[in-house]
């Protein structure tokens, strides 16, 4: 198996939910990467962890990956209800908003 797929396997086991309450703590500590649904979150954190800046850079410039705004942030807090995925790659948790 190669270091990728060693990477991809990791961090694909780690993938969890958590309730928004969970998070704001790490939003607090400006750590939060949101990840759109329009990319995997796998994707994301393998090419994070794994250093791919043209992947990172690219979604980026279309908005794939971002820090929440701050109004991003008051929606999240307005709605315990919420619901996320989540996956640590140190310093970052990267979340992505779980569809009801």
């Amino acid at each position: 198996m190669s270091k990728h797929q060693e990477l991809r396997a990791k961090l694909m086991a780690e993938i969890d939910a958590a309730q928004w309450e969970w998070l704001k703590p790490h939003a607090e500590r400006d750590r939060l990467i949101l990840v759109a649904p329009d990319l995997d979150l796998l994707d994301a954190a393998v090419s994070i962890a794994g250093g791919d800046l043209k992947a990172v850079e690219d979604w980026m410039k279309r908005g794939w990956i971002s820090k929440p705004t701050g109004e991003q942030l008051r929606a999240f807090d307005s709605d315990a209800r919420r619901s996320f995925r989540c996956l640590i790659v140190q310093p970052w948790v990267l979340i992505q908003e779980r569809s009801n």
